[in-house]
């Protein structure tokens, strides 16, 4: 345990070591001047919280080790992967909820993101509403309507959103509340995991040429994570024997990942005058020697549908637990998924390709 915590504090001074290196303190200049997120609960700050729907996290235990509280609106006890990234990347506040940019300075960037969305439009809709991938784009375009108003002009706007990261993290939610549900959706009955994943990346593609046309020009797109690893696929799915993962939940959602990678090779071919990376979210191992003890539970008290119960009393070791609830990583995967991202002298060979996100925010559009 010992070595274990101290591994965990050397990491955070690494942190700082790089943050400073990196002028991440307040009054230097962003490395990217704005940032927009598109994707699921994973990177939503907010934007379900006035949806009918159960997937929403501004309630106790969420948020519990937030700043500001659970009305940190993520679902994990801190921060997201996308919020430690805006950290490294410069940025001081955090990139405010589409569903709350009254107020806010859209010019720094808007997160799209909802919680149980997919890359498909049906996935999800059993537990209410949500925002698939397609409105997100939708709503992208009503941000740069507005920016182009705000500088004068759309050739003002697409100058100046080719300088800003885009990153897209979605495709989960398209196997756990779709594919696997055959009670609610048809897709495993029309599809095999081949044919499904190939229907996704189509409809992805599409989602990136648009994106393109909408002045997009620095894209990460992350690969789907080892989905039979979450606690609520081993409580609903359970183990064969030797498994330690629902080995089939990775196996089909690794499909769906290395077609994600093959867009980004292909869209850095197409697209000159745009640069694409892939995160590959299963790279790597978590392992007690990062300071990890917990693996395959969740550190709150889930309902049948996986996350927390209400006001319920989280672990309190949270920062040794990968998982919050029963599908979400806590906020210590979530900073070291961050900074493997970001810096790739962090990472395990192949986590990102061809250049980490500190490279791509560096990368000149011309």
């Amino acid at each position: 345990m010992a070595c274990d915590t101290k591994t965990w504090l050397v990491l955070h001074v690494v942190l700082l070591v790089t943050c400073y290196m990196q002028h991440c303190v307040n009054g230097q200049t962003p490395q990217v001047p704005c940032i927009f997120v598109f994707g699921d609960s994973l990177s939503d700050n907010g934007n379900n919280n006035n949806l009918l729907t159960n997937a929403k996290a501004n309630y106790d235990p969420y948020g519990v080790d937030f700043p500001t509280g659970s009305n940190g609106s993520r679902f994990t006890n801190g921060l997201t992967s996308i919020d430690y990234i805006g950290e490294f990347l410069g940025f001081t506040d955090f990139i405010p909820p589409f569903a709350n940019t009254n107020g806010s300075n859209i010019s720094h960037g808007v997160n799209y993101a909802s919680g149980s969305a997919g890359i498909s439009f049906e996935t999800a809709k059993h537990m209410g509403d949500n925002v698939p991938l397609l409105l997100q784009l939708i709503h992208h375009n009503i941000i740069v309507s507005k920016i182009a108003l705000m500088l004068g002009g759309l050739p003002q706007a697409q100058q100046y959103l080719k300088k800003c990261l885009y990153y897209v993290n979605i495709g989960s939610n398209d196997y756990i509340n779709n594919y696997y549900l055959p009670q609610f959706y048809p897709s495993s009955r029309f599809f095999n995991p081949e044919q499904y994943a190939q229907v996704l990346s189509d409809q992805f593609s599409l989602f990136l040429q648009a994106l393109h046309a909408a002045g997009a020009r620095k894209h990460v797109i992350v690969g789907v994570g080892l989905i039979g690893c979450t606690p609520n696929a081993i409580a609903t799915k359970g183990l064969k024997q030797g498994e330690l993962c629902v080995e089939q939940y990775n196996a089909d959602s690794l499909i769906l990942s290395l077609k994600l990678r093959a867009l980004v090779d292909r869209f850095n071919t197409e697209k000159p005058d745009s640069k694409y990376i892939f995160v590959n979210s299963t790279a790597g191992s978590v392992d007690a020697s990062l300071g990890f003890t917990v693996f395959n539970a969740p550190c709150c008290p889930v309902r049948s549908d996986g996350m927390c119960v209400r006001d319920s009393i989280p672990c309190t070791n949270r920062n040794q637990h990968v998982f919050h609830d029963g599908f979400h990583p806590t906020q210590a995967l979530n900073y070291l998924t961050a900074l493997t991202s970001y810096d790739s002298t962090f990472a395990a060979p192949g986590t990102t390709s061809p250049m980490d996100i500190k490279q791509l925010a560096q990368y000149p559009i011309n």
